[in-house]
Order: C-alpha cells, then structure tokens, then sequence
C-alpha cells in the first residue's frame, strides 16, 4: 500500500470531487514538473491557482500568481504541494487556517511528512503523499471536472 494508505478507490474518488486546485511551489517554466503536472490539470479540466511568492502577481500557465495560500480570494478544493518535505508542516498550517478549508492535502510524488500528515488529518482533511495527479489521473481514468 501507499505511504498515505489510500486505496485505488480513494484516489479516483478525490480526483473526481475536486475541481480547484492550489499549487505551492508552482514554476513559471515550463521544464518544471511544478509547472507541467499543473498544466496537465488544466487540460483536463482543473482550476489551477499558482502558489510562489516571487511570481505573486504575475501568471503561470494564465493564472494569477498569490504569494501564499491565505491571499487566494476564492475557496480552495484540494492544495497540491510542491515543496520539499521539511516545509510541509508549515504549509499543513497554512492550509488548516484556511476558511472554507481546502478538503485535501496532497504531496507530490516523493514528498512524504506523516508531521504535515497528521496535523492536516486531525483537522478533518484527506492527505495524498508521494504520488502524481499526472500519473494518477491516466491510470486509474477518473472523471475529470466537466
């Protein structure tokens, strides 16, 4: 099983109820899985919001950059985090202190924080580690956003 301990099932159901999708540690090049998994996203269907303090402002892939996760003006469905390992329980915070709080916290593949984890979890959010929606997506053919 996983490092998260999620089944098939539970990540098909989580591609398929989630529709706008934060990206910390979003690239504005395009060499960067930080910026080609979130274009992968929006080609099938996902809202993508840019989460990189330097770009703040600016777009990546046509979206308006916001240089945290609190400055985004709109409800977040799921927080995909491209971020190396030790910066998660920060943003696990981050993302607790939301308000509508995002339903998901996902790691990308190779990221995994059971600290990150567990704090997100006891505040009633589903955590993703170590895996790829790029990846995911294809291979277990969820139904994308309409």
């Amino acid at each position: 099983m996983a490092a998260d301990g999620l089944s098939d099932s539970d990540v098909r159901s989580i591609l398929e109820g989630v529709r706008t999708i934060a990206v910390v540690g979003a690239s504005e090049k395009a060499e960067r899985p930080s910026n080609y998994v979130p274009a992968f996203l929006q080609q099938h269907g996902y809202r993508i919001i840019p989460i990189n303090p330097g770009q703040a402002g600016k777009e990546i892939l046509g979206e308006t950059a916001y240089a945290s996760l609190a400055d985004v003006p709109e409800p977040i469905d799921m927080v995909e985090v491209f971020r190396a390992a030790e910066h998660l329980p920060g943003v696990a915070d981050e993302v607790i202190a939301l308000d509508p709080k995002p339903r998901i916290l996902w790691m990308q593949q190779g990221i995994i924080s059971e600290p990150a984890a567990e704090k997100a979890r006891a505040a009633g959010l589903q955590v993703v580690m170590d895996r790829c929606p790029k990846i995911e997506i294809p291979r277990l053919q969820p139904k994308t956003p309409a």
